[in-house]
Formats: structure tokens, C-alpha cells, sequence
């Protein structure tokens, strides 16, 4: 009960963390947010023979609680500067092994300027639709080669990039599970994909990038990784931004600042973690500690595509990227500042084909996103190329306001596209 405090008001300086909980039979909810505040900061089970002076200084308090969302508060003093790992030590630490509670899920937390000071955020963010396609909106566009392995790395380049280039769109990208296998060697990938993205820029005139994935068994790997995608002359890397960790990010980060690189982020993983409601961590709150450290996109669900994740929450996560400032959303979302930190671009990704585009570009309401479409693209009953075309011509359909079957009169490769899949919503 010593870290609770209903009447306190938190220090501007404070992270202040939303959570939904759950007690164990036989607790009370003020004890389990006692609990919750004491366990992740400076408490302990029992009396202890010696404290510190500095004791007081180092408390968490849970300061408003209602049924099931509790606010701690804690002091900036506690946590290691510019370390992500640090904080969610405490933060996502033991409190999740208490018998005290049965569920508990961090929703958000709000972070103060001088805790987001000690970080660089995105190299570009928004600004890489400009800055690396040289064009003054989006979408970005990109596919991933379906299956996701198998193919080997020439026919990786040959067959599927090269095709996804000459149909118009932007980039080609590793699936999640594609790292550096025996018939898919990275080394191999990175060289002919760099040569038929060299091919595909001289004979369409426009920018082409690739999504390859560094995610490494160590960070000397994932160091020699990224400079190898560097070296080639890609503007990008993509990196598995939860299975490879807090510190493997970070570092990613680092490297991306010193080669002037932006970040692909795929959440592989993350649902192990977000997706039971009452327990785990919230897709929102990864997200923005992905933007917070510097990656530049991320996925976050597409709300009409094949993986789970609803609209509120969707819709929240992409304001709370994309946006300088955000105010709370009750038991969802915290009100955030972020100061200098450049916006992220969302990645819409998951069971998109031609036919439900529109539906999911009014759902996210810009064109400063990534649209990724793959077995919608590949799938096309006249090749890849003419797949890409579809794609490309669901999203001039949208830009200027016709329907898509409209369109589709005069494009034959929508017209094909929405023959096969019309408007299914893949599960």
C-alpha cells in the first residue's frame, strides 16, 4: 500500500504507464496495483533489516485506477538513459510472473521530453517518400516473394523483383522467415537483387529499393549485414524488430544513422505478446517504442487483410506514429508529445489484394503509408508483372476517385485481379 497514492500528482519528468489488470481470487484491486507499482520499481516481498537514503526517490505509485486500467507513475531516476531494454526491465518485468494478478497488459505509457531526448527516432520517416522515391506523396509500394521460401536467390531477383519493378511498384521485400538459407544465401540475394534493381531503374526511369533482411544470429552479423545492403547501393534495410530485440533494434538504429539507411520493421512475433486482450503488451505501445528508437516503418495491421487487429486500435497506433502529438484514448492510449522525433510511416501488410484497397486506404485516411501486397500480387492470373499492374491501377483508381470496376473497363490487369478475388476479405 506504500506505493499507491491516489492523490498524487506525477512529476513532468515521469513515465507514466497505462495497464489493464486483472487480480488473482482473494486480492483486492488495491492490493494488485500496489503490487504492480512496488514489483517494478524498488519493492520487495517482505520488511527488509537496511533501506537506502535514497529509498523515496526510487518508488513507483499507482495513482488512478478504475475496474481494470491502473496509472503507475515512475520516477525518470530509475531508468538507464536511451536503453529501451532498461526500462522494460521494469516496466515489463516481473510483475508479469505475480500470482497476484491472473492477467495484466501494458496498454501505453507516456513518455517525458527529457526521456525521449536520449533518442534519434527515424532517419527519415514520413520524409523517405520524398527524400529516397523522389515524389511528393505516397503510397510506398512493395511486395513480398509468396511462397515465402523457396525460391532461390537468382530466382528471388530474376523472377519475382525484377517482375514486381517492371509492373511499377516500388520495392521488393524479404518475408520474415527469410534470413540466410542454404538455397537463399544473403550474400547471393543482396548481390542479385542489387543487379536486377539496377536493370529495372534504367528501364522504367523510376527509384527502386528492396527489403532485405538483416536479422542475424548476433550483432557482429547484423553489423556486417547492413553494410553489406549498404554497399550495394540500397537506400533501406528491414530488420525483425521483435524477435531480434530491444538492444538488436537499437544498434540497428545506430547503423542506419551512420549510412544515412531507413528501417523496414516487420513485427514477426509480436502476436505471441499483443494479441490475448487482457494480457501481454499492446501492438500500440511496440510500435511506438519502434519509432521512438528509429525505425522508419512499421507494421500494424490492416484491419480488412488476413491477421488480426481491430480498427480503433489500428487507427489509434497509426495516429500515434504518424502524429507530433496525440491526446488519451481511455483504456488505449496515453496522451504523447514527441517532441523532435520524426514521424513513422505505417505498414499496411497481410492478405491485400486490388479489390479491398479502398476500403483499407479510407480506413487509414493518407497516402503516406506502405501498401504491401503479395499473394495479391503473385497470385494474378497473368504473371507477377501484370499483378503489380493491378495493384498500381487500384491505387490511380482511388487517387482519382473512380470506382474500382470503373477503372477496370479500360485496365485489364484490375479487371483480371477483381475477376479472381473481387472484394473477398482473406481469413
Amino acid at each position: 500500500m506504500e506505493f499507491i497514492d491516489h492523490k498524487l500528482k506525477p512529476a513532468k519528468s515521469d513515465i507514466k504507464v497505462l495497464y489493464y489488470f486483472e487480480p488473482a481470487s482473494g486480492i483486492s484491486s488495491e492490493d494488485a496495483i500496489g503490487r504492480i507499482a512496488s514489483e517494478s520499481s524498488s519493492g520487495t516481498w517482505t520488511t527488509l533489516a537496511e533501506l537506502p537514503k535514497l529509498l523515496p526517490k526510487t518508488k513507483a505509485y499507482a495513482y488512478w485506477h478504475d475496474k481494470n486500467h491502473v496509472k503507475v507513475t515512475y520516477p525518470l531516476l530509475i531508468f538507464e538513459r536511451g536503453s529501451i531494454a532498461g526500462m522494460m526491465s521494469g516496466i515489463g518485468g516481473n510483475i508479469y510472473g505475480m500470482k497476484a494478478v491472473d492477467n495484466l497488459k501494458l496498454m501505453d505509457a507516456e513518455l517525458p521530453q527529457e526521456y525521449i531526448k536520449g533518442f534519434k527516432g527515424p532517419v527519415y520517416g514520413k520524409d523517405l517518400i520524398q527524400k529516397i522515391f523522389k515524389r511528393k506523396e505516397g503510397p510506398v509500394t512493395s511486395v513480398v516473394p509468396k511462397p515465402k521460401i523457396g525460391y532461390t536467390s537468382l530466382e528471388h531477383a530474376e523472377k519475382v523483383a525484377y517482375a514486381i519493378w517492371k509492373g511499377g511498384m516500388d520495392c521488393v521485400k524479404d518475408d520474415e522467415n527469410l534470413t540466410d538459407q542454404p538455397f537463399n544465401k544473403f550474400e547471393d540475394r543482396v548481390r542479385y537483387v542489387a543487379k536486377f534493381r539496377d536493370k529495372a531503374e534504367n528501364e522504367t526511369g523510376d527509384v527502386k529499393d528492396a527489403f532485405l533482411n538483416v536479422t542475424s544470429p548476433n550483432l557482429r552479423e547484423l553489423e556486417r549485414r547492413v553494410k553489406l545492403v549498404h554497399d550495394h547501393g540500397f537506400k533501406y534495410f528491414m530488420i525483425d524488430v521483435v524477435v531480434s530485440g530491444f538492444t538488436a533494434v537499437q544498434t540497428a538504429a545506430e547503423l542506419a544513422h551512420d549510412y544515412k539507411m531507413a528501417i523496414h520493421g516487420h513485427r514477426a512475433m509480436h502476436a505471441m505478446m499483443t494479441r490475448n486482450p487482457k494480457h501481454g503488451v499492446s501492438m500500440l505501445y511496440i510500435a511506438k517504442l519502434m519509432r521512438l528508437i528509429g525505425v522508419d516503418q512499421l507494421h500494424i495491421g490492416t484491419v480488412v487483410g488476413k491477421l488480426a487487429g481491430g480498427k480503433d486500435e489500428i487507427v489509434a497506433t497509426k495516429e500515434m506514429i504518424m502524429a507530433q502529438e496525440v491526446g488519451e484514448i481511455h483504456g488505449l492510449r496515453m496522451p504523447q508529445k514527441w517532441g523532435r522525433i520524426k514521424p513513422m510511416l505505417p505498414v499496411a501488410s497481410g492478405g491485400l489484394h486490388p479489390g479491398i484497397l479502398p476500403e483499407l486506404l479510407d480506413i487509414y485516411g493518407t497516402m503516406d503509408l506502405v501498401l504491401q501486397v503479395g499473394g495479391g500480387t503473385l497470385g494474378h492470373p497473368m504473371g507477377i508483372e501484370a499483378g503489380a499492374r493491378s495493384v498500381m491501377q487500384a491505387i490511380e483508381a482511388y487517387k482519382e476517385g473512380v470506382k474500382l470496376e470503373d477503372y477496370a473497363e479500360t485496365h485489364k490487369e484490375l479487371k483480371v485481379a477483381l475477376e479472381k478475388w473481387g472484394h473477398t476479405k482473406p481469413r
